[in-house]
C-alpha cells in the first residue's frame, strides 16, 4: 500500500538533499505531485479562504477517505479552472470541508498548509524541482 502523502513529506525532511531527492522519487504519486504543486507552485492559486477552516478531524485509524483518491477533487478549488469558477463558493467550501473531514488527519493539515501557501520548512521548492523536473511552473 503506498503511503500517506504526509508520510512521504516526513521521510523527505530528513536527511541529506539526495536522500531527500530520492525518497521523493521512490513514493511518486499523482496525489504528492499534486500537493507539492499545490504548495510551490505559484501558477496555483487556491479558490478557498485563506486560514484554517472549522473541521472535525478524523480518527487517524479510521478515516473514510484517502488524499491518493481524493486529490482528483482539486480542481474544484483551483482559481482558474471551469470547475471550480462554477461551482457557488458554499459547495466548494463544504467540498472541501469534508475533503478535510475525510482524510487521516495529518493529511488533512497538509491540505490546509497548501490553501495557505505554507511549505514544510525542511524541503524547499529547489529540492522538488529536481525530483520532479518540469513539474513547478511559476
Amino acid at each position: 500500500m503506498p503511503k500517506y502523502v504526509f508520510e512521504v513529506l516526513d521521510l523527505a525532511s530528513k536527511g541529506t538533499k539526495a536522500d531527500k531527492i530520492k525518497v521523493l522519487r521512490s513514493n511518486e504519486s499523482w496525489a504528492l505531485k499534486d500537493v507539492l504543486r499545490g504548495l510551490y507552485d505559484s501558477k496555483v492559486q487556491w479558490n478557498l479562504p485563506e486560514g484554517s477552516p472549522p473541521y472535525e478531524a478524523s480518527e487517524p485509524h479510521n478515516h473514510p477517505a484517502n488524499l491518493i483518491r481524493e486529490h482528483k477533487k482539486f480542481k474544484y478549488f483551483v482559481k482558474g479552472i471551469k470547475e471550480s469558477e462554477q461551482l457557488p463558493k458554499f459547495k466548494r467550501e463544504r467540498l472541501f470541508l469534508a475533503m478535510l473531514e475525510g482524510v487521516h488527519p495529518d493529511d488533512a493539515k497538509l491540505l490546509v498548509e497548501m490553501i495557505n501557501k505554507r511549505p514544510p520548512k525542511s524541503l524547499n521548492r529547489s529540492i522538488v524541482e529536481e525530483a520532479f523536473p518540469g513539474l513547478l511552473r511559476g
